[in-house]
């Protein structure tokens, strides 16, 4: 009997874990959604424009989008807010799991970008299906939990450089590389894109003209 019981247990446990990611995929994209309600009502409320980058004095999207959840975390506390977490993120204690979009651009040549920590307007933005806002965050060494204002990783929650995409070997602040992967031929995440729509992009496929407003 126990044989047999080991026999079913190795024959069952890989569909049970691939059924486990597929759900596991399937909130991250859930709760991308929902983040990308909360920034349609704060852009609302604040004639188009999104919070982008984050300067030491100013405040996270994690933060600002805190009044517009369709359930408002008691005293605003964003570490009670289930939707900044993604169910696959390795580190359950971390509180936020995902990164926005922080990057500008000074021109059509320009692949490099910088930061920029102003709110943007989105209104007249052409392809807001094509461009990225939010994507799952990397876990690694430079991924400290976020648990008090102002504390470590406060400030690095976005993404503003050719180094943050999923397809470069640094660890410090990229855009996840093999969260909820369709096989390790295919390393990819999941992003909320302006439209306010969440898919998967294969890591090697992002590029930095996906993160680009215009």
């Amino acid at each position: 009997m126990a044989v047999i019981i080991s026999l079913l247990t190795a024959l069952l446990l890989p569909a049970l874990t691939k059924a486990k990611q597929q759900a596991w995929a399937t909130v991250c994209k859930n709760n991308l959604r929902q983040i990308g309600i909360a920034a349609y009502l704060y852009a609302d409320a604040w004639n188009c424009y999104l919070p982008r980058g984050t300067a030491s004095t100013g405040k996270t999207w994690f933060e600002l989008f805190l009044p517009y959840l369709s359930h408002p975390p008691a005293d605003n506390d964003y570490r009670d807010v289930k939707i900044y977490r993604c169910p696959a993120y390795p580190d359950k204690e971390q509180t936020v799991c995902f990164v926005n979009n922080a990057w500008q651009f000074d021109g059509p040549e320009d692949t490099q970008g910088s930061p920029v920590e102003k709110p943007t307007s989105i209104l007249g933005l052409s392809r807001l299906d094509g461009t990225i806002y939010m994507a799952d965050n990397e876990y690694g060494c430079g991924r400290e939990i976020i648990k008090i204002k102002n504390g470590p990783g406060w400030h690095t929650c976005d993404v503003w450089s050719t180094d943050h995409l999923p397809k470069i070997t640094n660890l410090q602040r990229r855009v996840a590389r093999s969260r909820h992967s369709k096989g390790s031929a295919k390393p990819g995440c999941n992003v909320l894109y302006l439209d306010w729509h969440a898919d998967r992009v294969g890591a090697d496929d992002m590029t930095p003209d996906m993160w680009r407003f215009r």
